[in-house]
């Protein structure tokens, strides 16, 4: 079982940013890709970014492009999502995943990751 620890959420106003960290808690994440997602009350689980450990690729959803950031640090064997220019519509419980088979690609598709945090939230006011 690889255990994801999420930390970084809080509560801004609008346009504000905050930082997102992901870390396993077992072994480093090696080949896999990881992902961000999050679930506001009342809907669906929604994609935010997919970064490829391998070869540092990356991938956003229409709604967050040019305002978050995903990075990976093979040193401190961490992914981060760093999110600038809040809007209150990206308030929601945002999840790390982990998956294992991504190899060299990039996945949108929450089913094809394999390990999840435990959800960290965002808030954001206006």
């Amino acid at each position: 079982h690889e255990e994801l620890v999420e930390t970084g959420g809080g509560s801004v106003h609008t346009g504000g940013s905050l930082r997102l960290t992901c870390a396993p808690a077992g072994r480093p994440f090696a080949s896999y890709g990881m992902g961000w997602f999050r679930q506001a009350p009342g809907k669906e689980r929604e994609f935010v970014a997919t970064i490829s450990w391998r070869n540092g690729n990356t991938d956003y959803s229409d709604s967050v492009k040019g305002r978050f950031t995903i990075s990976r640090d093979s040193i401190k064997n961490m992914v981060s999502l760093q999110m600038n220019s809040l809007k209150p519509e990206d308030t929601a419980v945002y999840y790390c995943a982990a998956d294992s088979r991504a190899g060299w690609g990039l996945s949108t598709d929450g089913y094809e990751y394999d390990y999840w945090g435990q959800g960290t939230q965002v808030t954001v006011s206006s």
